[in-house]
């Protein structure tokens, strides 16, 4: 092997190398962020089964500030959603990535990796239909 042979096959596993350490970061990010959605969720749903409580401690940055129930849980319903949201963009260019990896490797594509569920409209029409 040449100089240039050489340097072309580190430059490509470098390139693998990247692509790879890209998709491990994406996927502990969206373990982390589904971690915090579902504390989220645990939160909401202690909100909504006490009725008693006007206001909770809520944490803001370094403090605690005592806030009205029904705008807390507001609050926590709309971080739920925008984690909702980040996780879903996280698994969408996930594909690309791993398919560009999977070239990378020179290895064909996963088959019925680049499906995508079914929306509501879909499943509602689906449901119509069967029933």
């Amino acid at each position: 092997m040449g100089s240039e042979e050489i340097g072309m096959l580190t430059q490509h596993l470098r390139e693998m190398e990247l692509v790879a350490e890209d998709i491990l970061t994406d996927r502990q990010q969206i373990i982390d962020l589904d971690r915090k959605r579902q504390k989220t969720r645990e939160a909401v749903r202690v909100l909504s089964k006490d009725k008693k409580t006007k206001k909770q401690w809520v944490c803001f940055g370094d403090m605690f500030i005592k806030f009205p129930s029904d705008k807390t849980k507001k609050m926590l319903e709309q971080d739920f959603d925008k984690l909702d949201t980040e996780i879903g963009d996280l698994r969408r260019n996930l594909k690309p990535k791993v398919n560009k990896l999977r070239d990378l490797e020179m290895k064909e594509d996963i088959k019925g990796f680049d499906l995508n569920p079914l929306s509501k409209e879909e499943l509602r029409t689906i449901d119509g239909y069967c029933n």
